[in-house]
């Protein structure tokens, strides 16, 4: 079984207007609302692909209802626990220039909760796969997702990670399958500039001494690389016409744990990641399976 977990989700309120102004009163051109959060995209991904998850978190108040709704609608197990204070609302505007974003505030996690979630990860087995996706509530500790691991340690389950900051930090030290940063988070890790395919390289192996058994940086427009211990690769940026970056890292995830859920080895396994992010980035809200096939035949990899 595969399993997300969404510490942090949201309803997501995209707004698309011609340009924003601030003070004056900003006509929407289309506006429409989805439940948010990492996790739970990449298990809508994975959804889209025909391959049952469980999307665990916390929800709460009449937006956790919608998520808890949409799920259903969606026919993805949920495993979250219900909180007394509302669900965050993060707003996503796209102008003709920009896309910005605006965070909500997070609900009280209690202790309590956090029990109760430490209760069903202990029920997640052997070969299983776990996805710890997104940020940390502030009313939650940064090591959370390294004490999740260590309930793990004994189970033959791979974790990827794809968070950052200190979360990010904590996590590493107790060893993951496969971490997502991108180009800037790598930056941020070290305090240092990467300024280079060489720099990102050089950084990656680091993180790998520090417990990442393999990466995938993603790079924007020049596409993304996958460092193994021993292997490194270089995948392209496949062409295709942008809509909007929201969800492409999520789905990147997916991809890969598509392809490792399908028993292919890491580098088969990062086509499924190269063409499921580019696909998303290319669709209006997140890819089907029909539309990252297409972009599968666009993917090329090379060995550095």
């Amino acid at each position: 079984m595969i399993y997300t977990l969404t510490l942090n989700p949201a309803i997501d309120y995209y707004i698309d207007m011609n340009k924003f102004e601030e003070g004056e009163l900003n006509k929407v051109n289309n506006a429409y609302t989805l439940p948010g959060g990492k996790g739970i995209n990449v298990s809508k991904v994975l959804k889209n692909f025909d391959v049952e998850s469980m999307a665990l978190g916390f929800y709460g108040g009449f937006t956790g209802n919608y998520i808890k709704t949409h799920l259903k609608d969606y026919g993805i197990k949920d495993g979250f626990i219900e909180l007394e204070e509302d669900t965050r609302i993060n707003i996503k505007l796209k102008t003709n220039n920009s896309e910005s974003e605006i965070s909500g505030k997070s609900p009280n996690i209690s202790n309590k909760n956090i029990e109760e979630l430490f209760k069903l990860v202990k029920n997640i087995k052997e070969n299983d796969i776990l996805v710890l996706s997104g940020s940390i509530p502030n009313s939650v500790r940064n090591s959370i997702y390294r004490e999740i691991i260590d309930l793990l340690k004994n189970k033959n389950i791979k974790v990827i990670l794809d968070s950052r900051d200190e979360a990010f930090k904590e996590a590493i030290k107790s060893g993951v399958f496969l971490s997502k940063p991108n180009k800037n988070e790598l930056k941020e890790y070290f305090n240092k500039e990467i300024n280079s395919f060489e720099d990102i390289i050089f950084y990656s192996k680091k993180l790998i001494e520090e417990g990442s058994q393999n990466l995938i940086v993603s790079m924007g427009k020049e596409g993304s690389a996958l460092i193994a211990k021993d292997a490194v690769y270089k995948g392209n940026a496949p062409e295709g016409k942008l809509i909007s970056s929201v969800g492409a890292g999520d789905s990147m995830v997916a991809g890969i744990v598509y392809g490792i859920s399908k028993g292919l080895n890491i580098e088969d396994s990062y086509k499924y990641a190269i063409a499921s992010g580019s696909a998303t980035a290319c669709s209006e809200g997140l890819t089907s399976f029909e539309t990252m096939n297409k972009f599968l035949e666009k993917v090329k990899i090379e060995k550095i």
